[in-house]
């Protein structure tokens, strides 16, 4: 019971809160070219009623002039502030509803003006109309307060049916339009929903098929390649180890492809958390591609502070290219420039082209190209004279969100 109690105040006391303390964030201005146009008519009309006002006060009741000025003004003022603040306008409405009766005539029907009549009732609709229940409930609760204390008992029954009336048609409003957008809202993360599971199911599927096609090739190239001594006696040292070097490659790229798996599996953005390759692996890259016959020279300046995720995509970068050049160039030499700012990266592959057959347009490019995209940086693979050179540009920026 304890637990139950604080909250129900808080239900109780939280709209009554924001309509007479809070801070109103604005209504969204309408349309500009409706505004454009209504707003200057608005205002010439507001300032004729205001006048209306005055001269209604000055003719029935005994007050200086600086107070039928005022009288005129704050009558209107709350219509033209309820566009944007309609919890403001009321609490500017609100007060006036006691200060309007002053010296008010026993004679007339009612003791507020009939423009002030009408305001009230517009400030009141237009916060039924944005508001919720709760905060309308509470504005129209005061509303009827001045209503029974200053209103003639006949008058005072019709003028509180008047407001709840209004109050409850606005809420009916409220209700609607509340409910359409709860409906949008809900179909749009249905579609979402709808499209992430598709994206899901594409993602399961093609994992399937890189499971049962790719690794299952690469697993038997890398089992033939280690049993190879075995079963083919009499080979060369060199032959021995040259197969002992693609039997790793191969388990390397079987390791590479179960994590890729498990990314492609994964859902809401759980991949795997292995450690990824970067910049600090180039070494061991470079290595590999010397062992499988490729002239590769490394060069790095200031690598230390580049960003992981920056290392990640130039890593993977330079491992294409190097893919490339040993495809398409074999036995041409290879340099790797890698050079670190203050704010990106900048790495150069270049390689000798041996024939008229350069790296195309396949999916390797593609996926450089994304990567460098990714952070908001730009690549380029085009062949220059007698070389093909791939030039990244890797910013930091986005590396860090």
């Amino acid at each position: 019971m304890e637990t139950i109690r604080p909250a129900t105040r808080r239900n109780a006391t939280g709209p009554l809160h924001r309509l007479l303390w809070q801070r109103e964030a604005p209504r969204p201005t309408p349309r500009r070219r409706l505004w454009l146009y209504a707003a200057p008519l608005g205002l010439l009309a507001l300032i004729g009623l205001g006048f209306a006002a005055g001269e209604y006060v000055e003719d029935n009741r005994v007050l200086p002039r600086v107070v039928i000025i005022i009288m005129g003004a704050w009558t209107v003022l709350p219509v033209a502030v309820c566009v944007r603040w309609p919890v403001l306008a009321w609490r500017i409405t609100y007060p006036f509803m006691f200060v309007g009766v002053i010296n008010a005539d026993p004679k007339e029907s009612w003791p507020w003006n009939t423009v002030q009549i009408l305001a009230v009732l517009l400030v009141l609709g237009r916060v039924a109309v944005t508001q919720d229940s709760a905060v309308t409930v509470w504005a129209t609760t005061f509303s009827l307060v001045p209503v029974f204390l200053y209103a003639k008992d006949a008058n005072a029954w019709g003028a509180a049916v008047l407001l709840v009336a209004i109050a409850a048609l606005g809420n009916i409003v409220y209700r609607r339009r509340h409910t359409r957008e709860l409906v949008a809202e809900q179909e749009e993360l249905t579609a979402l929903e709808r499209t992430r599971r598709s994206v899901l199911e594409e993602r399961a599927r093609i994992a399937r098929e890189m499971h049962d096609v790719v690794a299952h090739h690469m697993s038997m190239i890398a089992v033939r390649a280690e049993t190879a001594p075995y079963r083919v006696p009499g080979l060369p040292e060199s032959a021995q180890e040259e197969l002992a070097t693609i039997a790793t490659a191969a388990r390397a790229a079987l390791t590479d492809m179960r994590r890729l798996l498990g990314a492609l599996r994964a859902e809401d953005g759980e991949a795997p958390t292995g450690p990824q390759p970067g910049l600090a692996d180039l070494d061991d890259l470079v290595t590999t591609a010397r062992a499988a016959g490729v002239d590769v020279t490394l060069t790095s300046e200031e690598l230390a502070a580049v960003p992981g995720t920056v290392g990640l995509a130039a890593y993977r970068i330079t491992q294409e290219a190097l893919a490339n050049a040993a495809r398409h160039a074999p036995g041409g030499p290879v340099t790797i420039d890698a050079r670190g700012f203050a704010d990106r990266l900048e790495l150069t592959v270049r390689n000798k082209r041996t024939g008229p057959s350069t790296p195309g347009g396949g999916h390797g490019l593609i996926g450089m190209r994304e990567r460098a995209a990714l952070l908001g940086g730009e690549l380029t693979a085009e062949p220059d004279r007698l070389d093909f050179v791939v030039q990244a540009r890797l910013p930091f920026g986005k590396a860090d969100q």
